[in-house]
């Protein structure tokens, strides 16, 4: 396929990285049936390691096979798969070259009953080179007591990663001491803050959850007001996150987050794409469904993102 005006708009907004890197860019913005849009649609199933085998793949039995996400991916036509070692490791080589795929390196576990947000880094960028990834996946919580040692994981991480031709992308989920209220994890000038501080710690990607209709720091509530930033539609809340990614040029997904009917999902969506968003990344809400109810769900997402 041809390469798009789009896709070279938004690899022009990366003039520093290398000639690998833009090429791995350019492999997920031109895959799957989005390809060439400048939209995304990623499946991410990192759930297995995060929330337990159980939660996750009791619904949908077959999703206790990591064979079964990526080949959902592949027929669904996301842009991208993202998964942690082992389920990267049980199906890269059988499915070589037929979708990017993108290692996420930290992870964490509902074992623990701990008060600080962090996940322990459990894979690296070698592994990912090793596995042809095009990209690692980092996640950061904003407002965690442990947020400066992330930063600086992150910082290392997405340098290592650069030299190597790989992209980076950053899953910033505000949570932790800092935040006491659990409305505060979503609000809007939150998410914007979020996104922000991916951007600014050299993220290429950045995904964070959709912007709830709420102001949590009182110092934002006074700017939103004195400059009249619109956030009362989800469309407004996206776009305010949208900007907060340096002006519209670091592309910026949102998540899937918990089950929804398939009609609120759709509704979501369309006000994320209203709002300027590049793509969603959703795991849960596609892979628990049965298979063909989450292939057709997946490309009416694509569909919505693609005006129709």
């Amino acid at each position: 396929m041809e390469t798009t005006s789009r896709v070279r708009e938004i690899l022009s907004w990366y003039p520093s990285d290398n000639p690998g890197t833009l090429a791995n860019l350019y492999r997920l913005l031109m895959h799957g049936r989005l390809a060439g849009t400048g939209k995304l649609v990623i499946l991410p199933v990192d759930q297995g390691f995060e929330h337990g085998p159980a939660r996750s793949f009791a619904p949908n039995p077959p999703g206790y096979d990591p064979d079964y996400h990526i080949q959902l991916a592949i027929d669904s036509g996301c842009n991208a798969y993202a998964a942690p070692l082992g389920f990267i490791e049980a199906v890269a080589g059988k499915h070589a070259g037929q979708i990017p795929l993108i290692l996420k390196l930290n992870n964490s576990d509902t074992l623990s009953k701990g008060h600080s947000a962090e996940s322990a880094v459990t894979g690296s960028v070698k592994d990912a080179v090793r596995l042809g990834c095009v990209a690692i996946g980092y996640t950061i919580y904003p407002g965690s007591a442990a947020r400066n040692h992330q930063y600086e994981n992150l910082r290392a991480l997405a340098e290592e990663a650069k030299a190597h031709g790989l992209a980076v992308v950053t899953w910033s989920y505000p949570r932790g001491e800092g935040i006491t209220d659990k409305k505060g994890e979503t609000a809007v000038d939150v998410a914007g803050y979020a996104a922000q501080i991916a951007c600014q710690l050299g993220s290429h990607v950045v995904k964070v959850k959709p912007p709830g209709d709420f102001i949590y720091q009182p110092e934002a509530q006074k700017v939103f007001e004195k400059y009249n930033i619109p956030w009362k539609t989800l469309a407004d809340r996206a776009r305010h996150v949208v900007q907060s990614c340096f002006n519209g040029k670091r592309i910026v997904i949102f998540s899937g987050g918990e089950a929804k009917s398939t009609e609120e999902i759709l509704n979501e969506v369309r006000g994320l794409r209203d709002g300027g968003a590049f793509g969603s990344i959703m795991g849960r809400n596609a892979f628990q469904r049965p298979r063909e109810e989450a292939i057709q769900l997946l490309r009416q997402v694509m569909d919505i993102y693609q005006g129709r």
